[in-house]
């Protein structure tokens, strides 16, 4: 698929992981690049999220699994997925499609094209650092899975197995929970056995965001914050004009939406009927007597934990709500009870920086990246919980394919038209 002519100046909405890295590999090409947003640097997702790079775990939402606790969730207020009775009438066809995709023949489809990725993008994250973003990348060395019961490191190591059988690479250890606690002291006597999962790393989200956004800026790029764009007019040979909520107007070449959820409705004037739908995920950060210095899992509630410095992040929940609903109490009670059996050395009631966001979420898992049906407006969406991870590597795709006018092979799997 031709992507039309290099682009001289790009607009990117979007200033979050994901749009920031897509903003750099431009630069690279020697594309100029103006990035948007409605907010700010960071704001979203990329500002509230575990801060984990996991290939590991990098997998496909839709499984079977997340069908069936899914379907609990909604009769178990503690579930890590929230699926409310009253989600409206645009949530309840997204479920049917994500359902659909809940067959273990198409995960393991998707798994495949997830090993692909996964096997790329750490090397994103070494092109941004070595290119001069001024932010740690960590090595886990190891990353820790904890786990009450070996039953429930079970279900992890056949996940596992599962990923190696569609050609995924992972290396872990077997570990028993004073093996565990030697690593980690802050973990409880409730952590029983385990994994110690090798060759992942970590980051500060809003750290590694903000650093990102620098060295844009530094190249000559501008971030113009509080400019929320509600229109994208295609103007032929002239380029793209982006409208905001206000009636500004900014003028390009080229238009790449990289927005998080509302990439949907933006892109839908230009052939994108693939629904992106917000999967909310909640965070707080607390103060450890001991703090760890390893990203910690909880499998069985979907909890991912991780230091910051001088604090350390729990990161869960899964739900199914409109992205500008308030935050939800009851999310954060639910994230709370699970870890608390696992944790020593958590004072809970002093928890702080909670915060929810929305993940955008695809039907089938998979991200959109690449031009609409106008060769002039691109998108970069839909990674669900992966955009950390995956961010860098959808910018070097996605800019490659707009300076080149050839799409990579690898984005042949994430077509914003299929």
């Amino acid at each position: 698929m031709s992507t039309g002519p290099k682009p001289e100046h790009a607009v990117v909405v979007g200033a979050g992981t994901v749009g920031l890295s897509t903003a750099w590999f431009l630069q690279e090409r020697g594309v100029r690049v103006t990035v948007v947003d409605r907010s700010g640097t960071a704001a979203g997702a990329s500002w509230g999220n575990a801060g984990l790079l996991a290939p590991a775990f990098t997998l496909p939402l839709p499984e079977p699994a997340v069908l069936r606790s899914g379907a609990a969730s909604l009769l178990d207020r503690s579930s890590p997925v929230a699926v409310p009775l009253t989600g409206g009438r645009q949530l309840w066809p997204f479920l049917a499609a994500f359902a659909r995709n809940c067959t273990p023949a198409r995960w393991r489809r998707a798994m495949a094209v997830f090993n692909e990725l996964n096997r790329l993008s750490l090397n994103a994250y070494d092109r941004l650092t070595d290119g001069g973003v001024a932010a740690p990348v960590k090595h886990a060395d190891p990353f820790i899975v904890a786990c009450a019961s070996h039953t429930e490191r079970k279900h992890v190591v056949d996940e596992l197995a599962a990923v190696r059988a569609t050609g995924g690479e992972v290396s872990y250890d077997l570990a028993t929970g004073d093996e565990l606690r030697a690593l980690e002291p802050a973990l409880s006597a409730g952590v029983r056995t385990g994994l110690r999962v090798h060759g992942q790393r970590f980051v500060n989200p809003p750290e590694f965001a903000h650093a990102l956004a620098g060295a844009v800026r530094a190249r000559g790029g501008d971030i113009v914050d509080g400019f929320d764009v509600t229109r994208v007019l295609d103007l032929g040979a002239s380029g793209v004009d982006l409208v905001s909520t206000d009636g500004r107007r900014l003028r390009a070449d080229a238009a790449v939406l990289a927005g998080g959820v509302r990439v949907g409705s933006l892109a839908r004037p230009f052939g994108v009927r693939t629904r992106v739908q917000a999967g909310r995920g909640y965070s707080f950060s607390v103060h450890p007597r001991e703090m760890p210095t390893h990203p910690l899992y909880f499998p069985a509630r979907k909890v991912a934990c991780n230091p910051l410095g001088d604090r350390f992040r729990i990161t869960g929940m899964m739900e199914f709500r409109p992205e500008d609903a308030p935050l939800n109490p009851r999310r954060i009670h639910t994230i709370v009870d699970s870890v608390r059996p696992m944790l020593s050395g958590v004072d809970f009631d002093a928890r702080h920086e909670e915060w929810v966001g929305s993940r955008p979420c695809t039907p089938d898992g998979l991200p959109l990246i690449g031009a609409t049906s106008s060769p002039r407006v691109h998108v970069a969406g839909g990674h669900g919980m992966w955009g950390i991870v995956l961010g860098p590597l959808t910018g070097r795709l996605l800019a490659e394919s707009m300076t080149t006018g050839r799409t990579p092979d690898l984005m042949r799997h994430f077509d914003p038209l299929r």
